[in-house]
């Protein structure tokens, strides 16, 4: 009977080891895929550099970015070819367009590779009105595509060419052009290794005709990152943040507007901040606004110092939070439209659900659908003029609304000047109709 086991357990074992032994083979022999297609934007980051340490835990023999995009955010592709260095595979790019920050991507791996009818170049920064950015910022991406191209030991003047329509080079580009390389220019200069069809006739030409292709593809977090960062829903989550907010102010206690301005607040801000445009440093400015906003709205009477500086510390953390290390003037200008079209639906928004319930015949209406005046002979209330003169105690702090006593009557009242003290001697100057205006007395003349 223990033979039997041993001899069973020993087959067991024995199975496993092959079959994890031959997984571990197929891994060593496989290739993963990476595909980098449209706009180049934060959420692409996060989804490249996981691939890569995936491939790289796989033990893959080496990525391939199939590349196929008219570029994007710089910021992104900076922190696409920090990972790509970091890869412990060896990676290398399958071109079929790689313009603006996609080629700056391209030039970070171990080789190009170019389908028929590639190009690659067309580097220089951009506004968001399509000018060309600062010299600053042209300087910045020069000097990137420099390094990169010295890394490979190829001509940095081209590299160079591709960002700056400064640069001239003999039979290459004229001053005044900004490069752009077809598939065969950029073989012919050493910025390709060759051009292939297909990813598997690239596949043959690099050894590895059989090898199974692992395509990897966003995962549901990186989606849902992708989709709020987008530029056409982050407004739509600040407006209802924003809406949120306002209704709950309005409304007493804490319902409905206040969670759904808090869920939406916190979809932008934390999507924002996984992708690495926001920090600690705007969500403080966040709270520090809303800090401000509410001490202006329930404690500080009017609308003052504190009311600006919250509305101008939130709305520097709004902006703050779309913008990345390095950000251009397009990223700018995309902040500010974000924010702009969040204000003007947050306005049209509330407009809209006021005029609804004003109408509304299920609510009843909150509005009266005509005016009310005193030419027409409505009163707010009954106009009692013996009250004018009479001298009363402040039943509460008048800050500057409340209630006074009145030979024991209570009565509310306003204060026409200062706020005025719980206890304190009062007497109303003004009557009409609900409106008792009252101002602080002596003790001494009261009677």
């Amino acid at each position: 009977m223990n033979l039997k086991r041993c001899v069973t357990g020993i087959t067991l074992f024995g199975v496993l080891f092959c079959v994890l032994g031959q997984e571990a083979a197929l891994a060593q022999r496989e290739v993963v895929r990476i595909p980098i297609e449209g706009t180049i934007d934060k959420g692409l980051g996060p989804f490249v550099k996981r691939s890569l340490e995936e491939s790289g835990a796989r033990g893959a023999r080496f990525a391939i970015l199939d590349i196929n995009t008219p570029g994007g955010r710089v910021d992104a592709a900076w922190q696409i070819v920090d990972a790509i260095q970091e890869s412990q595979v060896p990676v290398y790019a399958f071109v079929d367009r790689a313009l603006s920050a996609g080629a700056m991507i391209a030039l970070a791996t171990d080789a190009i590779y170019m389908r028929p009818g590639a190009t690659i170049g067309a580097a220089t920064p951009v506004t968001g009105q399509g000018q060309k950015a600062s010299e600053k910022m042209v300087s910045a991406m020069r000097s990137e595509f420099r390094a990169l191209a010295e890394a490979r030991d190829m001509d940095p003047r081209v590299a160079e060419a591709m960002v700056d329509e400064e640069v001239e080079i003999d039979g290459v580009v004229e001053a005044g052009k900004l490069l752009t390389l077809s598939a065969d220019e950029a073989i012919a200069l050493g910025y390709a290794e060759g051009r292939y069809d297909t990813l598997e006739e690239l596949l043959g030409a690099l050894g590895e005709p059989n090898t199974a292709v692992l395509t990897t593809s966003p995962n549901w977090a990186e989606q849902i990152v992708r989709f709020l960062t987008n530029p056409v829903v982050a407004p739509l989550l600040l407006t209802l943040g924003f809406l949120g907010l306002l209704f709950e102010v309005k409304t007493a206690g804490f319902g409905f507007g206040g969670m759904a301005g808090l869920i939406g607040l916190g979809l932008f801000f934390g999507a924002h901040l996984i992708v690495g445009l926001a920090g600690w440093e705007e969500l403080i400015l966040i709270a520090v606004g809303l800090v401000l906003i509410a001490a202006e709205v329930f404690i500080i009477p009017g609308f003052g110092v504190a009311g600006a500086l919250g509305i101008v510390s939130l709305g520097s953390g709004v902006v703050l939070s779309m913008l990345g290390r390095f950000p251009t003037v397009m990223d700018l200008g995309t902040a500010f439209t974000v924010v702009t079209v969040s204000i003007a639906l947050t306005g049209a928004f509330a407009y809209a659900f006021l005029r609804h319930l004003k109408w509304s015949r299920r609510l009843g209406g909150i509005f009266l659908r005509e005016a009310t005046t005193k030419e027409l002979g409505y009163v707010s209330g009954d106009v009692r003029p013996d009250l004018i003169g009479k001298r009363g105690k402040a039943a509460t702090t008048l800050r500057p609304a409340g209630v006074g006593i009145f030979g024991g009557e209570r009565i509310d009242v306003v204060s026409e000047g200062p706020w005025i003290e719980a206890g304190k001697t009062i007497e109303i100057t003004q009557s009409e109709g609900y409106r008792n205006v009252v101002r602080e007395v002596a003790e001494a003349a009261s009677g």
